[in-house]
Order: structure tokens, then sequence, then C-alpha cells
């Protein structure tokens, strides 16, 4: 008999503006026996991403939240997957789960440790990459300006857009994470934009010659600013929004949008998923720029499950640095 019990992250209600820790709660869920095809995983790791705001506005209290993990198979009724191996899954916010074994990626740990799959070589720098390179189509010698540069996924374009030989010009709210952008990810120029009155006056010093490609985290001010210094046929990548995600009201648009027409800019929405057929890709170049030293990044670790709405609070408050996961 399964005598497996799973620790849970669920809702306690829906959550208006700002998450505060009395919207979640920590419940235990006796899990049922494997089916065919069928793996029980522990979770290692689990990911907080921004992006997990929208489903809190609406969420069911009855199921755990779900977002990116790292596990290892402890319970298998699947040739596919043997206990011992790890795995990267999206049934996180919770410590044990069962999942059909097609439904998770081995791991390949050669490449990274095992947290770093849900931040630099995880979701967060397949953003980066196919955002950047499809989207952004970076050429040599471009101007990229990069909002919330410090975060898990800034700070991968950044370092991409370097590479690509590109100047970076680079937005984030602390001087320490101005001094890791220049120290470690070797951009070209910083702003802290806590610090700056006018945000298009120093953007435009720092940017003489315009933005070709701004690659958009934020929205609000950020993007308006992106639009007034923008070139002709520059490029917008529109990866996340976070200024506005716990907004009551909607944000009122960039007044200049109309600027897009007349420099012909392409603005261009995308989700990770779209490019799943070509994770190889970015494994291969992801392992080559970091065998090579040209890839950095930073995590910050909280323990404990029952920590995880704290650690996801933290995202929306600006102080932290890289990639945050919770070690189970």
């Amino acid at each position: 008999m399964n005598e497996f019990v799973s620790r849970q992250i669920h809702l306690r209600n829906n959550i208006v503006g700002l998450p505060k820790p009395e919207d979640f709660q920590l419940i235990e869920e006796k899990l049922s026996e494997l089916g065919d095809g069928q793996v029980l995983v522990q979770n290692i790791f689990i990911s907080v991403d921004p992006y997990m705001r929208g489903g809190m506005r609406s969420g069911n209290s009855e199921q755990a939240l779900q977002g990116g993990c790292v596990g290892k198979v402890i319970k298998s009724n699947s040739e596919k997957l043997n206990v011992g191996d790890y795995v990267i899954g999206y049934l996180g916010w919770r410590d044990l789960y069962i999942a059909l074994a097609d439904s998770l990626q081995l791991i390949n740990s050669t490449i990274a440790p095992l947290q770093s799959f849900l931040g630099a070589v995880g979701m967060p720098g397949r953003t980066a990459y196919f955002g950047l390179l499809d989207i952004g189509q970076p050429k040599d010698g471009e101007t990229v300006f990069v909002s919330a540069a410090a975060g898990a996924v800034g700070s991968i374009v950044c370092q991409i857009a370097k590479i690509k030989g590109c100047k970076v010009v680079a937005s984030a709210g602390t001087d320490e994470k101005l001094q890791w952008l220049t120290e470690k990810a070797r951009v070209d120029a910083v702003l802290n934009y806590n610090q700056v009155d006018d945000l298009e006056a120093e953007l435009r010093k720092l940017c003489p010659d315009g933005i070709d490609i701004y690659f958009e985290n934020v929205g609000g001010i950020h993007l308006q600013t992106a639009l007034a210094v923008m070139n002709m046929h520059g490029r917008i990548p529109l990866c996340g929004m976070i200024s506005q995600y716990n907004d009551i009201e909607p944000t009122p648009g960039p007044t200049n949008l109309s600027s897009a027409i007349g420099k012909r800019i392409k603005i261009q929405g995308f989700i990770v998923t779209d490019y799943e057929n070509r994770n190889q890709e970015f494994y291969q170049n992801m392992r080559k720029w970091i065998a090579e030293d040209k890839i950095t990044w930073e995590e910050t670790i909280i323990n404990g499950l029952e920590n995880a709405p704290e650690a996801f609070i933290s995202l929306f408050t600006g102080d932290k640095i890289g990639k945050i996961v919770v070690k189970v």
C-alpha cells in the first residue's frame, strides 16, 4: 500500500494586489498508487517566477500551485525513467508528486548544477536565448537595452547580447545589482531607475546612437522610454511586465505607442514553450558559452517548502539578484 504523503502549498484565497504570506497555506495530501507509465518524484528544488502571479487571481485552493521543479525519481512504474534519475517537472510547490514519465525531462547534470536547470540553463535561460536571438535578432555593433537586467532572464539576455557583439545598457533598481552587471555580466553601461529623475534623458545619454533592441521585462515607464529612444526598425521582444502584475486596476499603455508605426518597430510577445523543439540547440550553445566563461549567473536559494510564499513575494520587492529557487 502506498503511504506517501505530499506536503503542498495551496492558495488560501484569490490574491488582490501584492501577494501576502497569509494568501497561502501548507497542507498535506496522501498520494495514490502509481499507474502505468508513472513515477514518484521527490522535489529537491522548486522555482518561483513572476508569470505565476497571473494564475493566482482566480486560482483553485483545492489544488497545489504549479511551477517548474527539479527532483529525483524515488519510485518508477515506467521503462523510460529509473529510480535515481533527476528530472525537470512542472509540479512544483510540493515535496512529492506523481506524474507520467513522458511529461518529465531527464537532466544532463554535466551542464550545470541541479538548481540551475530552473534558472540559467532552464526556463529563464531559454526565455532569454530565444527571445533575444529569434525576435531581437541582434547584430554586431547594435545597442541593446535590457530592463530588470539583474533578474533570472535579464542577466542572461545581457550576456548573450555581449556574445553577439552588441553594446548593452542595463537597468536595475539597486547599486548592488549595477555592480554585478558591470563586473560579472560585463555590460557597457548601467542605470539605477530608482535614482533617475528623467529616465528618457538618462537613456539618451547612455545610448547616443539610439536603441536597436529593447528586451522588455518591466513595462510601464521603461517601455514608454524605450519607444522614445528606439531607432528605425528596432525590435522589442515582449517577455514580461512585472511592474504591472500586481495592479488592481489596468495600467494605461504607453502614450507614445504610435511612434512604433513611423519607426517600423517590431513588437512581439512570446512564450518560451513556443521553442520546445529547439531545446537541444539551447543546451549545446549554453554548454559552450559556460565552458568559455562567457556566461555566469547568480542564484538566491531559500530553504524550506514552507518558505515558498516568501520566496515568491520577494520577486516583487526587487532586492534579490538572479534566479530565486526554493530548496525543498
